[in-house]
């Protein structure tokens, strides 16, 4: 198992246990000190010099209180998407005098929810043994290779103390033939296994809160790009579909994009699953117009369906931004073929 390994490394892959997917801290052994929804918040976690609860130190994580008995402390995670995971981030920020000298992760797969009198009933299969944590750090690994699904995670700490963040990277999983419909998706939902795969600029905002759920919350939580000084231009994101399918209707959000909205934007596509994330800029490929440059407004959700020029099966699409700018959102609504 490497435990020497850079953050880079889990570049491409889904956080699945993130607060913002639907990730949920249901059960932990102790947190007196500090409670164990923190973990899956966004970030690393921060320090309040002089911030106190009535039990002691205010931190931005997950803490329980020094263990006098013998045995060690627990967390039960619930993914937010099911997936396969390749790596872990457990990430000790800020505790420094009392963080956990040891930590290890089990998990099992579980489509009804999961009771506290259930937890020692349940199969679990330890996908990271018992290994040796750095204070104030992120403490990266990656994980036995098994290639299950997962829905659950128990998050062992030897004997006690903090941990700010966990990040579990992996890859979505959806069973399509099981979850077949012939109802109308969202073809670029990150929940349904979609993926922004590259963009040619995130200076300001990363291009994976593109597909992100829900609204964005502000500014911050969608993909925006530095200002052009050289006009005219454009700006671009590829966004691999979850399943090859027909888009019918298309919503464009600049939800809180006011003096940075891009002016106009187009959407194309192609069909080509036999090439790898980084062919997709290749220009041999050839892209078909579903989206004509069209106007843009500020802070505004724009749908287009009589607009959609093409009925073709698409595995990817581009949207494009003129000349640059912030898009909170994009949905690609249709039916997977």
């Amino acid at each position: 198992m490497d435990t020497n390994i850079p953050v880079a490394a889990f570049s491409g892959l889904i956080d699945l246990a993130a607060e913002k997917v639907g990730g949920q801290a249901l059960f932990a052994s102790d947190e007196f000190f500090a409670e164990k929804e923190n973990l899956l918040k966004s970030g690393r976690g921060i320090f309040v010099v002089d911030k106190y609860t009535e039990n002691g130190k205010w931190m931005d994580g997950w803490e329980s209180r020094r263990k006098r008995v013998s045995g060690y402390d627990w967390c039960i995670i619930k993914l937010g998407i099911a997936g396969f995971i390749k790596g872990v981030d457990i990430d000790t920020n800020f505790f420094l005098g009392n963080h956990p000298p040891y930590a290890s992760i089990e998990a099992c797969y579980s489509e009804t929810e999961i009771l506290l009198e259930q937890i020692e009933k349940l199969e679990w299969t330890e996908i990271l043994t018992k290994s040796p944590l750095n204070a104030g750090s992120q403490n990266l690994f990656a994980v036995n290779e098994n290639n299950k699904p997962w829905t659950h995670l128990r998050l062992n700490i030897y004997p006690d103390g903090g941990v700010a963040r966990l990040k579990v990277y992996g890859n979505i999983f959806k069973d399509w033939e099981k979850d077949k419909t012939t109802e109308m998706i969202d073809l670029a939902a990150l929940v349904n296994g979609a993926r922004v795969i590259l963009a040619n600029d995130m200076f300001f905002g990363s291009k994976d809160n593109l597909i992100g759920p829900g609204r964005s919350k502000n500014m911050g939580d969608g993909w925006e790009t530095k200002r052009k000084r050289i006009l005219p231009g454009s700006d671009w994101a590829i966004v691999k579909l979850a399943v090859a399918g027909q888009i019918k209707k298309i919503l464009v959000d600049t939800n809180h994009f006011k003096g940075n909205y891009p002016d106009m934007c187009s959407i194309e596509g192609c069909h080509r699953d036999d090439l790898d994330d980084d062919q997709l800029t290749d220009t041999s490929i050839e892209w078909t117009e579903i989206l004509p440059k069209t106007k843009l407004e500020a802070h505004k959700e724009h749908f287009f369906e009589n607009e959609i020029k093409s009925d073709n099966t698409f595995t990817h699409v581009r949207l494009n931004i003129f000349p640059d700018g912030g898009i909170s959102r994009l949905r690609l609504f249709g039916f997977a073929k």
